[in-house]
């Protein structure tokens, strides 16, 4: 069989193989399209802490190194994926990519194809997670300010936002955690389509774990009246953008000297053919027979893309694979 992807959801089904009785290059293999060890941990910017503590934020057996109750950076989060890698006895396969996948007639096989060739198979997991892709708006291509726009996946430290103000499109995790640190060097506005509960962190995570359904986030880190305190101006969402302006759906407008969107991401399951991009039959189960998917919330339910959340999908596709006839 073989494991698309190399990161938390990739790794977590290999431990759940392993401790099913299987062997990693000789029962299963993993590939991942990323250089070898740049997962996508390797592309946040630099001050990004999970949101989980380290104790929330290990797979059994294998835990977080240093104090339990700390949130973990994402240099330390690299480091650890990387030693799971080694202690599980994998070996990936780095630089291959997934580009599609069928199976032809009624038998169980899979054809995999990847980069490097196909492959045939009885069963895949798609472990290539649920922020792969950065979302943008389609005003973002008409926008031309003094500095930069980007996205937030393209987002390292402050000094990397040349102009004195910036605009942070969206009010989640991510656009509230970036008007913070930006906040005591920039003139930050913070653009809200959907205004989030504020809650902390490690009690909504346990709870996500056993949840279905699609409600906002909520944000786990500063409220947006303590963004306003050290200076954050709350906006109303971006309806439309044009050459140097924005114009919020409350009709008032702006000129942003630079943009950053923190708009989300759309999980890596575009390779996935029609047939298994529906509703699950079952957790984790896809339309087409030996076909799973792990770490995808829209497969695994709420809290599959936290690592306590996608050892639990883990552990279901090693079962359906060790019970499949």
């Amino acid at each position: 069989m073989i494991i698309v992807g190399s990161g938390q959801a990739g790794l977590a089904v290999a431990a759940a193989l392993i401790a099913k009785g299987l062997q990693p290059q000789q029962d299963f293999v993993v590939i991942d399209e990323a250089a070898p060890g740049l997962r996508s941990w390797a592309s946040r910017w630099h001050s990004m802490v999970l949101l989980s503590d380290a104790r929330h934020s290990a797979l059994p057996g294998l835990p977080f190194p240093g104090n339990q109750r700390r949130r973990p950076r994402v240099d330390e989060m690299i480091e650890y994926l990387s030693d799971v890698e080694v202690d599980l006895g994998v070996k990936t396969l780095w630089g291959v990519r997934a580009t599609g996948l069928e199976r032809r007639g009624s038998g169980s096989v899979l054809h995999l194809s990847t980069t490097e060739g196909e492959v045939q198979t009885r069963n895949v997991v798609c472990a290539t997670g649920a922020a792969t892709h950065p979302r943008t708006p389609t005003w973002a291509k008409e926008l031309q300010v003094p500095g930069v726009v980007l996205h937030s996946s393209e987002y390292l430290y402050p000094r990397q936002i040349p102009t004195n103000d910036v605009l942070i499109v969206g009010g989640g995790n991510s656009g509230v955690e970036l008007a913070r640190e930006l906040a005591p060097s920039h003139a930050v506005t913070l653009a809200v389509r959907t205004a989030r509960r504020h809650k902390p962190a490690s009690r909504y995570l346990r709870r996500q774990l056993f949840a279905r359904g699609s409600r906002p986030e909520p944000v786990f880190g500063d409220n947006y009246e303590q963004l306003r305190d050290v200076g954050v101006s709350i906006r109303p969402a971006v309806a439309k953008a044009g050459r140097n302006a924005v114009t919020f759906v409350d009709g008032t407008v702006a000129t942003p000297g630079s943009v950053i969107l923190a708009t989300g991401f759309d999980p890596g399951d575009d390779w996935l053919p029609d047939d298994a991009r529906t509703v699950p039959p079952q957790r984790t189960m896809t339309g087409l027979p030996g076909m799973f998917v792990a770490g995808i919330p829209q497969y695994g339910g709420g809290g599959s893309d936290t690592i306590a959340g996608v050892f639990r999908d883990a552990t279901i596709i090693a079962r359906h694979i060790i019970e499949r006839p």
